[in-house]
């Protein structure tokens, strides 16, 4: 593979590489992985095929860095929302304004989707898309952790992956099943924490 480290770093070049990105991303919500392709990624990009080489030595390292924009896409939001909120309460409202409306944007349900097909067929994407998950979660323990400093961080650990997967399920449930209870089940939640609505 290409040592892409030597590249030039320049505004412009980072802004392309962005853009090749982004064109990356419109086509795996389109028609998944298969349909991100050198050519098809140069052509949704107004590039040629050589400058997708230039910038990412070539289509692995290319579904890569869309996979990890993915992510970044798919889970910042809601964690960086979760992280504003000043207690559990305020955490529990998020979530419910969250999941509804994540589960009603086609763009993020068709890349989570496609993130973790992705992470199952390629190894490569399945440890960024892990690092991604990691990285939520040790965000999500160090905000607990300022909620209250007593709690170990060990116990920390443990409720951060609790959160982050309740997120993910909810989420699969109100996407497979319309009628779920979201908010009986977060209300639910609030009563068992302490934190009731």
């Amino acid at each position: 593979m290409t040592n892409l480290v030597s590249r030039p770093n320049s505004p412009r070049g980072r802004r392309r590489r962005e853009e090749l990105i982004e064109a990356g991303l419109a086509l795996l919500v389109e028609g998944g992985w298969p349909a991100v392709t050198t050519r098809a990624v140069a052509a949704r990009g107004d590039a040629n095929v050589g400058l997708i080489h230039y910038h990412f030595g070539g289509l692995p390292a290319l579904h890569l860095a869309i996979a990890r924009q993915a992510g970044e896409d798919v889970m910042m939001p809601l964690v960086e929302d979760l992280l504003s909120s000043p207690d559990a309460r305020t955490a529990l409202d998020v979530l419910r304004n969250a999941v509804p409306r994540i589960t009603e944007d086609e763009k993020t349900l068709r890349l989570a989707v496609e993130l973790t097909a992705g992470a199952l067929r390629n190894p490569e994407i399945g440890e960024a898309l892990r690092q991604g998950l990691r990285e939520a979660r040790a965000r999500i323990a160090d905000w607990l952790g300022t909620l209250d400093p007593q709690v170990p961080a060990e116990r920390r650990a443990g409720a951060a992956t609790l959160v982050a997967a309740l997120i993910d399920g909810m989420m699969l449930h109100q996407l497979l099943d319309e009628e779920v209870p979201v908010q009986a089940a977060l209300t639910a939640l609030g009563d068992l924490i302490g934190a009731p609505s």
